[in-house]
């Protein structure tokens, strides 16, 4: 079953949280493999304007932008085996090691995605372990990405729980380059599954507040975004001039299904997905909206 869209949306409706504290759970994020040294530098000063809670960049980015953010409380963050997640073990420990010695304060890291769908979790766990072990010695936090559009919710279980019992600190929908980005499903079934114990980081696709406050009502506590500054000054500007939340009045276009491809995810995941609007109480919506039935 699909969350429910609609349940989710009376709670984000219902969200009032101040500017200050929505910006303290955004990281702030430029990870195109075009940036250069002025954009880092913008994305930090915003960062710095904002209090947002961290800045994430390419690990060539990390030196730089620790010097941009000195006498600030803003982390920097950066990304490992990026964007795929496919890089021997031993490779994504070097790059954490190497990256935290340059001062990153969080790293962001894709599990192995294909070893996770063919049931090796020894090596899922194993490849997690290995950053959170060089994690520790820094006292820097992990986030492990789990890319969830490649994943059957089953698979997104099993990766949670193999995360969390990894040691790591954040479970995260995915890297943004993937298949459907953050959905509040996933951020939902995450949440369930990792508990209080863990953090929840939806990323992927976020663009304005009404995403923000929907991914916090289906239990993200951090939100991974390139447009933090519109999302604080969207949700203002809503304060200002008492714009409402208003519910989203076809609610599959907030459900997963909507945005599968069959050319960008494994079959069977297609299938999956696809599947579940058989049994959808909003398949009249649905059929009504996408196919003018």
């Amino acid at each position: 079953m699909i969350t429910d869209p609609l349940e989710i949306e009376r709670i984000a409706k219902g969200i009032d949280i101040s500017l200050e504290q929505l910006a303290a759970m955004i990281d702030h994020t430029k990870l195109k493999p075009y940036e250069v040294r002025d954009s880092i530098r913008k994305l930090c000063e915003e960062a710095r304007k904002y209090s947002f809670a961290a800045v994430y960049v390419h690990p060539i980015w990390v030196p730089f932008a620790k010097q941009q953010l000195k006498d600030t409380n803003v982390k920097v963050g950066t990304v490992i085996g990026f964007p795929l997640g496919s890089t021997l073990p031993k490779i994504k420990e070097f790059e954490a090691k190497t990256v935290l010695e340059e001062g990153a304060d969080e790293l962001d890291m894709v599990i192995n995605i294909g070893a996770l769908r063919e049931g090796n979790y020894q090596l899922v766990e194993e490849d997690i372990k290995g950053i959170v072990e060089a994690a520790k010695e820094h006292g820097a936090m992990v986030k492990v990405i789990l890319e969830a559009g490649y994943l059957t919710d089953e698979q997104v279980i099993k990766a949670c729980k193999i995360a969390k019992k990894a040691g790591a600190d954040f479970v995260k929908t995915a890297t943004g380059f993937g298949p459907m980005g953050a959905t509040i499903h996933h951020v939902k079934i995450m949440r369930e599954t990792v508990g209080d114990e863990m953090g929840v980081k939806a990323s992927g696709g976020i663009r304005n507040f009404k995403d923000a406050l929907r991914m916090i009502a289906a239990g993200a506590n951090r939100i991974g975004t390139s447009t933090g500054v519109d999302i604080i000054e969207s949700y203002r500007e809503a304060k200002q001039h008492g714009i409402k939340f208003e519910i989203e009045k076809i609610p599959c276009k907030l459900c997963p299904v909507t945005k599968i491809s069959s050319k960008a995810v494994p079959k069977e995941v297609y299938t999956y997905y696809k599947s579940k609007c058989l049994g959808c109480k909003y398949q009249d919506i649905y059929n009504k909206f996408y196919h003018g039935k």
